[in-house]
């Protein structure tokens, strides 16, 4: 379903674009997070909450479960890429889970400037980006999509995301519907 409203109370979530993740080989990627770039700029121009989210580990549990990543991870790996330019009225969510919610002040932040739509943005379309679209949908937020402003390493897990998971959970549009639907 194509994006019908923003909301007044609306916050752009933009999962983990930062310099661990956005070298590594996913197809599209430079344009994805051009998109998100321009989609940040938008949102903070409209005065509208920004959420910058990055990933600087992962959950306790199974140790023996495989990694994606051996060895030591660089020290920069979790810091965002310069072009989202942080500013200091986003909000930074640092997260060691899959999703952004389970394990943060996420839904608190949010909740304290009476967000009520969550425009989802990043890497990886069927990680990142569904997990904490999934926990903001069961927590009450209408949840928008924006299908060319994220990526997957799976090209297949992306387009499964974008046509049959993501339209049970929320509205699906592009990053330019998304921009005219808040004025830009």
């Amino acid at each position: 379903m194509p994006l019908t409203q923003i909301d007044e109370k609306v916050a752009l979530v933009v999962i983990d674009l930062q310099k661990g993740i956005v070298g590594l080989p996913v197809a599209g990627l430079p344009e994805v997070v051009d998109r998100g770039v321009k989609l940040v700029k938008a949102f903070r121009e409209a005065g509208k909450t920004v959420v910058l989210v990055n990933v600087s580990g992962r959950a306790p549990g199974r140790t023996n479960a495989p990694m994606r990543m051996s060895g030591e991870l660089p020290k920069d790996w979790a810091d965002l890429i310069p072009d989202l330019e942080q500013q200091p009225d986003d909000v930074l969510i640092t997260k060691q889970r899959v999703g952004a919610f389970l394990g943060t002040k996420l839904d608190e932040e949010l909740k304290k400037r009476g967000v009520t739509q969550v425009v989802m943005v990043g890497v990886a379309t069927g990680s990142g980006v569904e997990s904490t679209a999934r926990s903001a949908f069961d927590l009450g937020y209408n949840v928008v999509f924006v299908s060319d402003a994220m990526a997957d390493m799976s090209a297949e897990i992306h387009e499964n995301c974008i046509s049959r998971s993501f339209p049970k959970l929320g509205e699906v549009e592009t990053t330019e519907g998304v921009l005219k639907m808040i004025g830009m």
